[in-house]
Order: structure tokens, then C-alpha cells, then sequence
């Protein structure tokens, strides 16, 4: 199955990371070399990842479940609604309130305050 080409991906800069100086040590294992203080993000892990990560929505998706869209940076703001709106799915697309999926107890608690 080929979703996506290396060609592809380095088209649209998918390989450029961020700054070597700003990197995040857990992403050591997908980083291919550092240019010029840009860390250059290993393009055959991306596909092989992106693969997985497709059959499993793909999966999830079929077996009746929700999947969430999630994209707050201004330059995918429009795609993430109009996709998750074609596929009928659930978006944010603006701010992220952190702890909504891992502290939703407390949020959910905040709400019914609200409402109240």
C-alpha cells in the first residue's frame, strides 16, 4: 500500500523539524540529520508510521467508532473542518484546552458548574 512517497512528502517539507536547539529528546529515534540548526525528519519512518496510523483510523472508523480531527494552527484550521465535516466527524480547530481528554473528569465537572 503507498498512501504516500518520499517525493511527495519532501515536496511539501514534511522533513524539516524544528531547530536543533528547540528539539524535543523523545523525538530522537524519527530525527535522519541536522542541517544548517534544522533538524531533518527521517522520511521512511514518516511513511511506514502514517501507514499504521491510517489503517488504524481506518479500522476504528469502520467498527463504528468516532475519531476526533484536531488541528489549531492557523494554516489548517479551514481543512480540519471541512474534512471532519465531510466525513461527518467531530473538529477543534481553534484553541486546545489542555487536560480535555486526559483530565476530563475535572472539565466535565467545570462544565455542569456552568450549566448550573
Amino acid at each position: 500500500m503507498e498512501l504516500l512517497t518520499i517525493k511527495e512528502l519532501l515536496e511539501t517539507g514534511v522533513h524539516f523539524g524544528h531547530r536543533v536547539r528547540k528539539w524535543n529528546p523523545k523525538m530522537k529515534e524519527f530525527i535522519f540529520t541536522e542541517r544548517k540548526g534544522i533538524h531533518i525528519i527521517d522520511l521512511e519512518k514518516t511513511i511506514r508510521l502514517f501507514e499504521e496510523a491510517y489503517l488504524f483510523v481506518r479500522d476504528t472508523v469502520a467498527s463504528g467508532k468516532n475519531v476526533l480531527f484536531v488541528g489549531t494552527k492557523r494554516q489548517v484550521q479551514e481543512t480540519i473542518a471541512e474534512e471532519a465535516k465531510r466525513c461527518g466527524a467531530h473538529y477543534v480547530n481553534t484553541r486546545w484546552l489542555g487536560g480535555t481528554l486526559t483530565n476530563f473528569g475535572v472539565i466535565q465537572k467545570r462544565i455542569q458548574r456552568m450549566k448550573d
